[in-house]
């Protein structure tokens, strides 16, 4: 089985969302099934630390990379099955998150329409279990393909055993650097329900002549575009915290204090606080440190003003999380991956 190309002092500006300027020693491009199990064998890279790419649009990268950057291309969409409930569809985990979605409803399938404009690959939503607008990947999923970093093992994981959660996943915890993700299927169902009562969509919607997955789709982006900066144009990786999660009595509690305090109940009795929110009252919006800066319109992005390090990025993160818990008593937590 043939390797894949070893690249030396490869730069990873390209390959992350924020943009910054850091390098790896080596690098490969992984185009195929057959390159990502070949790798465990690969005596060049054995002893290697190895960093797993897509769009890197959920890493913080903080310094270079003393090891081989694995740069994920496996591309192709196709449907995999069908029965009178639902379409499969597969995704390779190279090709582009928002262009898959595009792709499923241009035939007909739709279901993903609120995750329009997500920055990065299909493989890399699982990880994040990627969500917007009232829904979340996990919804849609029926299982995905990987292969083991260590062993060059084929093996499918099924929603069970990603053990997907709010921003998280089995990819994210015990599994972090030990696969690589090829390719994930969908399970997209025939009988379609819109999702369309997120307020800002709604917003979006009005006036429309139609109530379609198109137009939800069309109303995702306008929203989207209106609220958070283009990666391509300000360095950053979406959201930036988790919105959190707090009992209801401490919900009570805050609420006493914070009487204006945005808000979310849950099914399971808990409240969803809006991170950014949090982050505003603390005076945080349109501030800096260094290169790194709170956006001014969005307080839940963290941005690149173009000359940021990642080290920037994480000092801005935990004086944001600092001045949340001392004001509010809630701990934010990061949604990026932090190397």
């Amino acid at each position: 089985m043939p390797h894949a190309q070893l690249l030396a002092d490869y730069s990873l500006r390209p390959h992350n969302t924020f943009g910054f300027d850091v390098r790896a020693r080596h690098a490969m491009r992984i185009d195929s099934v057959d390159a990502a199990a070949a790798l465990a064998n690969d005596a060049r890279i054995i002893d290697m630390p190895k960093l797993v790419l897509g769009g890197g649009s959920n890493v913080v990268l903080t310094h270079d990379f003393d090891g081989v950057a694995l740069i994920v291309g496996i591309m192709g969409k196709r449907v995999v099955g069908e029965d009178d409930d639902a379409w499969l569809v597969e995704a390779g985990a190279g090709e582009n998150w928002h262009d898959f979605v595009a792709w499923t409803l241009a035939h007909g399938m739709p279901g993903l329409e609120n995750l329009a404009l997500i920055p990065g690959t299909v493989g890399a939503a699982p990880i994040q279990n990627i969500g917007a607008y009232g829904l979340e990947m996990g919804e849609r999923f029926e299982r995905l393909h990987a292969v083991e970093l260590a062993t060059g093992a084929h093996a499918e994981f099924d929603r069970d055993a990603c053990a997907f959660g709010y921003r998280d996943s089995f990819f994210k915890r015990e599994g972090r650097g030990r696969y690589i993700i090829t390719s994930v299927v969908f399970r997209l169902l025939k009988a379609w329900t819109p999702r369309a009562d997120y307020a800002d969509v709604a917003r979006a919607l009005e006036g429309a002549s139609a109530r379609d997955a198109q137009a939800i789709f069309d109303a995702v982006i306008a929203v989207r575009r209106a609220k958070l900066p283009d990666w391509t144009v300000l360095g950053n990786a979406g959201s930036f915290f988790k919105n959190p999660v707090v009992s209801a009595d401490a919900f009570e509690s805050l609420q006493a204090r914070e009487p204006g305090v945005v808000s979310y109940r849950q099914a399971d009795g808990q409240v969803k606080l809006a991170a950014g929110w949090l982050i505003d009252r603390c005076g945080w919006k349109g501030r800096g440190i260094g290169g790194a800066a709170v956006h001014e319109r969005q307080a839940l992005v963290l941005v690149n003003r173009g000359n940021a390090t990642g080290a920037e990025v994480i000092e801005l993160a935990e004086a944001i999380k600092r001045d949340v818990l001392a004001r509010f008593g809630v701990e934010l937590e990061m949604e990026p991956v932090c190397l």
